[in-house]
């Protein structure tokens, strides 16, 4: 097949041709979860674009060609801090979570990635990258600490094209005196007592968190690779100091040769936190939404723009999905048109290629059955109307009844909130309820709902 793809490159800020390293080995490295606590719409957003991007390589490569690989963070501040809040241990913890979050892989009907490595697999080789970075200088150990000096790296600050006082500002800077640069990042550090630890030649202690994708990325895809993947978040620290240990550390000009982000969520309007009380986890949804409601939500703002989280949002990927499987049927995968699959070619501009299949669907609901047969694989190609038409249907039936005394106790609580005044906490049961797929109707003195 021969079909040109052009990504948004972070890294140049352009759009460029994708142009392979070699064509016969296709690789993609994305950043997966640190798992310290159940991933949340944010999280799922990465997954899904990821996943159509997986998907579209396959088709325009085959599936031998192809290596995707997802990392997991299983050792970290944020597990360790998590594991003593809970009071279980780290590994029950990391389990847990990882459990949880391939369960919510499969929600959204992404596809298993080629490898999905863990940090805590691969401790010898961040080791040996350490002592190799501290061999050619790039690297400096202080206080059983190693961190490495970004100016020994001409090209920091490139992928996030800021200059160093500008990342300085920043606030996910690391503070310590013990850095002979406010930039400069920790490679390896010494455990306390009750923390998991591993020996090393400066002592007992854990990797920092940019080192292992380094090493992994290294480990299946080689030195240089095609797309490195995430969430606009971790521009800058986190890919920034890939980039400048991995190409220190291998000798090499470029790491990966294209970067993508997507955009982040918002909830609402809000930018999602704790201590606003609006992330809604993927688990949380999973009884409430089918995971193909939530799937095209996700695609219909383009993967680099922000994305709010919202109850038009899903209703309207419910309603739109109830219309299509009107259409369903199993079919076998067929070649995609070109002027179908021509927006994913453009920076897998999902928002036009959803507008495409709704002019498809129109034709094929008018009998034309050529339109059918192009509309069902275009759905199939980004993860759609692949689930039967019985499971579709059924999904709203089943979940009413599971979730029924649950919703009713919610609006109770809600109720409750506004009497005593505290209406802050009554718009927030609202909100979650409307997160889980839930409208509720406020006449006279009762409070009426309903499924989306």
């Amino acid at each position: 097949m021969n079909k040109q793809l052009n990504i948004f490159n972070t890294l140049s800020r352009k759009k460029e041709k994708f142009i392979p390293n070699n064509k016969e080995k296709v690789g993609m490295y994305v950043c997966g979860p640190t798992v310290y606590d159940f991933p949340h719409i944010g999280n799922a957003r990465p997954l899904v674009v990821f996943d159509v991007i997986y998907r579209l390589l396959l088709k325009l490569y085959g599936k031998e060609k192809i290596t995707y690989v997802r990392n997991i963070t299983d050792i970290d501040d944020k597990i360790i801090e998590s594991s003593k809040k809970n009071n279980i241990s780290i590994d029950e913890l990391t389990n847990k979570i990882t459990k949880n979050f391939q369960q919510d892989c499969h929600y959204l009907n992404c596809l298993k990635p080629n490898f999905e490595p863990k940090a805590t697999e691969h401790i010898n080789e961040m080791i040996e990258m350490t002592q190799n970075l501290l061999k050619n200088n790039f690297a400096y150990e202080n206080n059983k600490h190693v961190y490495f000096s970004v100016q020994k790296f001409k090209n920091y600050g490139k992928l996030s094209n800021k200059v160093p006082e500008e990342l300085i500002a920043g606030t996910r800077v690391e503070i310590s005196k013990l850095k002979k640069n406010p930039l400069d990042f920790i490679l390896w550090k010494p455990s306390k007592p009750e923390e998991p630890s591993w020996d090393s030649p400066w002592g007992k202690g854990r990797p920092g968190w940019h080192l292992e994708c380094s090493v992994m990325s290294g480990k299946f895809l080689g030195k240089n690779f095609d797309i490195h993947g995430g969430g606009l978040d971790l521009v800058f620290p986190h890919h920034e100091n890939e980039i400048a240990q991995s190409c220190c550390a291998n000798n090499t000009d470029k790491f990966a040769n294209y970067w993508m982000h997507n955009g982040f969520v918002t909830f609402n309007k809000d930018k999602m936190s704790k201590s606003l009380g609006n992330i809604v986890s993927i688990k949380e949804m999973r009884n409430k939404i089918n995971g193909q409601v939530v799937r095209l939500s996700l695609l219909k703002t383009h993967y680099k723009q922000p994305l709010d989280w919202n109850e038009n949002l899903i209703r309207e990927s419910q309603n739109t999905l109830n219309k299509w499987y009107t259409q369903f049927e199993k079919i076998k995968i067929n070649d995609i048109e070109d002027d179908l699959l021509q927006p994913l070619l453009e920076d897998i501009n999902t928002p036009a290629y959803i507008s495409k299949l709704h002019s498809l669907y129109n034709n094929a609901s008018k009998g034309d059955k050529a339109s059918k047969k192009l509309f069902l694989t275009g759905c199939n190609l980004i993860g759609l109307l692949e689930e039967d038409l019985d499971k579709w249907q059924g999904f709203k039936k089943t979940k009413l009844k599971i979730d029924e005394k649950s919703v009713k106790s919610k609006i109770l609580d809600r109720e409750n909130a506004r009497k005593k005044g505290d209406y802050k906490l009554a718009d927030k049961i609202r909100k979650d309820l409307e997160s889980l797929g839930v409208v509720i109707e406020d006449k006279g003195d009762k409070t009426v709902w309903k499924l989306k």
